[in-house]
């Protein structure tokens, strides 16, 4: 049943790319897994749209996650409501895997589905690295948190910015105590912050407006996981006008009762 607290999730998709940069072109043959997975809520969509990126060369597909060789995956896509079920396949096929590497990532199409493949990434061990060339927004943040060791090559980029909920509320127009807050704090208190650091984290991803978006670079971010002195959070040299500007859409997330 639908609860009272309605969440929006932090970044959804809008860009103005021509279509022939919305998706992949993959030239290789691999094993699809696929799982239905019937819907019986509404789900998020939290994604900054799809841009062309460097698709690994593969030996199967698990619907976002390629498998690059026995220790390597790739997420190379949205998640979505398969996504658990998905990434349990890809283990149960291939257990050595060690290394989930974060090449294009625009968010996901679930948030419930998104933070629990991020539990499912910690409780396997696995490590998320980000490449030069790795896109990590929206959604996919929260996947990212979820390795058990998180690498960040220079070069990499970052997106992060204010959920805004159904009634047209953004994050800081709730009181700092509020329960619709709690959602994302739980889970990074999970994924190992502080009550602090998990804090100061959410407030920075709320710290700009849901029509607006804080681009991180590599170093922005390894501040943010406690690898530099954390320092002002700085966004990338690219313009914003450079970069895929966000717009938010509506997420139910039902807190679950104690």
């Amino acid at each position: 049943m639908r609860g009272p607290f309605a969440l929006l999730s932090a970044l959804a998709a809008f860009i103005g790319a021509p279509a022939a940069a919305q998706g992949y072109v993959v030239h290789y043959t691999v094993t699809e897994e696929w799982v239905e997975v019937p819907s019986n809520a509404e789900s998020a969509d939290r994604a900054i749209a799809f841009r062309r990126a460097r698709t690994p060369t593969a030996i199967a597909a698990y619907g976002p996650f390629r498998v690059i060789d026995a220790k390597r995956a790739a997420l190379v896509g949205v998640t979505g409501p398969a996504t658990p079920a998905q990434f349990k396949a890809m283990l149960h096929d291939y257990p050595a895997l060690e290394q989930l590497e974060m090449l294009e990532c625009p968010g996901t199409e679930d948030d419930r589905a998104n933070l629990a493949t991020g539990r499912l990434i910690r409780a396997a061990g696995l490590e998320t690295h980000v490449p030069a060339d790795g896109s990590v927004r929206s959604g996919a943040v929260e996947l990212f948190l979820a390795g058990a060791r998180r690498t960040i090559a220079d070069g990499a980029e970052f997106a992060v910015h204010s959920w805004l909920d159904d009634s047209g509320l953004q994050a800081d127009d709730y009181r700092r105590d509020s329960p619709e807050h709690s959602y994302y704090l739980r889970y990074y208190r999970e994924m190992g912050m502080t009550a602090d650091s998990a804090r100061a984290f959410y407030d920075m991803t709320n710290s700009v407006p849901h029509e607006a978006a804080l681009w991180l670079t590599a170093q922005d971010m390894r501040n943010w996981l406690g690898e530099a002195p954390r320092g002002t959070v700085s966004t990338s040299k690219s313009s914003v006008a450079d970069k895929a500007l966000p717009r938010i859409s509506y997420l139910d997330l039902t807190l679950p009762s104690d």
